[in-house]
């Protein structure tokens, strides 16, 4: 597994500087192979390439974690139902990628990389097929809209639930959405802003984002009565009940969603664990969610909250960039972190948490965006 690793990693060296070139060959591939496969794409193919490819580098960057690319690879198997993948595509679609690679790496590609690419996408192939025969559930949810509540110019809160079965999930975990009466087969992942609560509902943070289809959709189209669409659970940051430590959590944005929620499910059972969470923001506007967890707090003296902004001289709370100020309340060794935001963020809290001696297996996150 070692070498099957290294060659993995090292043939994707060739290919990485032009990961699209990559992802177009693939998908050109594919669709003259089976052109029927194109009906299940989005029109608008770019966001797709990149999923792809972050799905790809994902799975080849833990393969020699056993543990961490069966689960992997078994969960991404079950979200990808969605798509209505069948067994039959595996191998159009491993042909494809297959022959892109070659394409793209030229001659500095060889049989030992061509022959590790085989082995490696049957393993995938396999895990995801596994993962996907083994789910009970539904390939995703219709979920009725049923609240809508704007919070300044770019970001709503959102509470949907599904109609016809209950949707299974740990707070902390995040779904993909997708928005059939405007972006039909555009998908994207918001995490779930809630505990798992008896009416089944589900409530989002979105920030409408640039030119963002989808979050655009949701912030600014979609109204209560609309439906969307909600796939299977997908996430590992969740809470080890089992644990004694204490929780530092970290947030800025709407990655304030996931942190909520495991605030809410903690206060569900917690007697002994303090909780720490730290929200950062530019501006005090931009602290949209206070409130929530301000009265979570207020019922819970183990709970503490500290919001910060880093561009807003007359705050009168904490100021400067959120990874700055969690690290002047440590030390955090001792204690279970959570993070949540930007991939920039996420990449501060991380060597924060190191220079603290935070061992690695106490550290979870998501990101939104690339590491």
């Amino acid at each position: 597994m070692d070498n099957l690793a290294q060659l993995l990693k090292e043939s994707w060296t060739l290919v990485e500087d032009r990961r699209d070139v990559v992802a177009g060959y693939f998908y050109a591939r594919i669709f003259l192979s089976d052109p029927a496969l194109r009906t299940l794409f989005p029109i608008q193919m770019d966001a797709q390439r990149d999923r792809l490819l972050e799905s790809i580098v994902t799975a080849v960057q833990t393969i020699d974690d056993p543990e961490n690319f069966d689960e992997y690879l078994r969960s991404l198997g079950r979200d990808h139902r969605k798509y209505h993948v069948e067994p039959a595509h595996y191998d159009t679609m491993g042909t494809a990628l297959l022959a892109a690679l070659r394409e793209v790496a030229g001659e500095r590609w060889s049989v030992e990389h061509d022959q590790a690419w085989r082995d490696a996408y049957q393993m995938i192939a396999e895990r995801m097929q596994a993962g996907a025969a083994d789910d009970p559930n539904p390939p995703f949810w219709h979920a009725e809209v049923v609240g809508h509540e704007r919070r300044g110019t770019d970001v709503a809160v959102l509470t949907c639930r599904p109609l016809q079965y209950h949707l299974p999930y740990r707070a902390g975990q995040y779904v993909s959405v997708e928005v059939p009466r405007y972006r039909p087969r555009l998908w994207r992942t918001y995490s779930i802003a809630n505990a798992p609560r008896e009416d089944n509902a589900l409530e989002f943070h979105v920030r409408a984002v640039g030119a963002g289809w989808v979050s655009s959709a949701l912030v600014r189209r979609v109204k209560v009565g609309d439906l969307l669409r909600v796939a299977a659970p997908m996430g590992a940051m969740t809470l080890d009940r089992d644990s004694t430590r204490d929780v530092l959590c970290v947030a800025g944005g709407v990655g304030l969603a996931p942190i909520k929620a495991l605030a809410e499910e903690l206060a569900g059972y917690n007697r002994t664990r303090w909780m720490h969470v730290f929200v950062g923001a530019e501006r005090r506007d931009d602290l949209y969610g206070l409130a929530e967890l301000c009265k979570l707090a207020a019922e819970h003296p183990w709970l503490s909250i500290v919001p910060a902004c880093s561009a807003d001289p007359d705050y009168p709370g904490e100021r400067g960039e959120i990874t700055d100020v969690f690290a002047r309340y440590g030390p955090w060794r001792a204690h279970d972190c959570y993070i949540s935001g930007s991939a920039a963020l996420v990449r501060s809290a991380l060597r924060t948490l190191a220079a603290d001696d935070v061992p690695p297996q106490h550290i979870r996150y998501d990101a939104f965006g690339d590491l």
